[in-house]
């Protein structure tokens, strides 16, 4: 009795078209990218050695001549006092919150500037416009209403009193900051997510909606998961502008009833009290710290832009 062999099924050679297209793209990536990392070094690299360097002295802008090496003794005092963890658990707070936030509202924009027909020029327009207002012009824009004697928020809101003080108090300040970043950045959020939402596929949609899926079933199964790339950028690009958050601070509140961040306690060790060794290793935690923001944000999400790609 004789036995057949089928023949063998090659199926590396899609894989390694795949895997030649993703190499060169990665090639031409680095190439496009290149020049500009090279001018970023040029211009950021000396003030971020310098800082480092500065950051092992004990230096006080009021005796220059008076120059102490200690080595990471500054480190050591930043990391061991309460006012350095509450100003980070401060940061983060408002990282996630607005970030969350955003997210929410800036997916509804996207998907009114996607879907709009009529007057879509205005439409988008209009939600953007926020975003191209300077933030301490927004900032004081926001204090003004929320101020207690000429504000207008008071009166929007029916359970709150006319005469409430919002800056008066930690939470309610935190609030108050947190509106007027919402309010700033959304509109940054709601066009990177609309960027994502044109990548989507309207016949993955179609066949969905023939198949008799409803629109959250089309939303959470085919939407999102196609959007998941994009999603992972718009939420990298506001947490680790969020973290750096300092100019709605500085201008609502100036840091009172705790609602101080990293950044703004280094700006205060610096400017105010013309510490420059201690601030500058705060400037390097910070550094640090959204270094640390960005790694874990991108394995949360896990995105594998070869398989978004549809590479293998």
């Amino acid at each position: 009795m004789s036995t057949t062999i089928a023949p063998r099924q090659e199926t590396s050679a899609p894989r390694q078209e795949a895997s030649d297209r993703a190499v060169a793209e990665n090639s031409l990536g680095r190439k496009l990218v290149a020049p500009a990392l090279v001018l970023m070094l040029l211009v950021t690299a000396f003030p971020m050695l310098r800082a480092l360097w500065l950051s092992l002295f004990d230096y006080s802008l009021t005796a220059p001549d008076d120059q102490k090496f200690i080595g990471l003794t500054n480190y050591v005092t930043a990391l061991t006092d309460p006012l350095f963890w509450s100003t980070t658990l401060n940061t983060v707070f408002i990282m996630v919150v607005t970030v969350a936030v955003e997210l929410v509202i800036g997916f509804i924009f996207a998907m009114v500037m996607h879907r709009v027909i009529f007057a879509r020029g205005v439409i988008r327009t209009s939600i953007l416009i926020p975003y191209g207002i300077i933030t301490v012009v927004s900032g004081f824009a926001w204090q003004f209403a929320f101020s207690n004697t000429n504000g207008f928020i008071n009166g929007w809101l029916p359970l709150i009193e006319d005469n409430f003080n919002w800056f008066g108090e930690y939470g309610s300040a935190m609030a108050a900051i947190m509106v007027s970043e919402i309010w700033k950045t959304t509109p940054f959020m709601s066009l990177l997510l609309l960027a994502g939402l044109a990548q989507v596929s309207e016949d993955m949609l179609e066949a969905a909606q023939v198949d008799g899926a409803s629109w959250w079933q089309r939303l959470w199964k085919v939407i999102l998961p196609n959007m998941r790339s994009a999603i992972m950028v718009a939420v990298l690009f506001r947490a680790l502008d969020a973290y750096r958050i300092f100019d709605n601070i500085f201008v609502m509140t100036a840091g009172a009833q705790g609602t101080e961040s990293v950044s703004f306690l280094t700006y205060r060790q610096v400017i105010e009290q013309f510490q420059l060794g201690i601030g500058s290793a705060l400037s390097v935690l910070l550094f640090i710290s959204v270094l640390i923001v960005a790694f874990v944000i991108v394995k949360v999400f896990r995105v594998d832009l070869a398989s978004a790609r549809q590479e293998g």
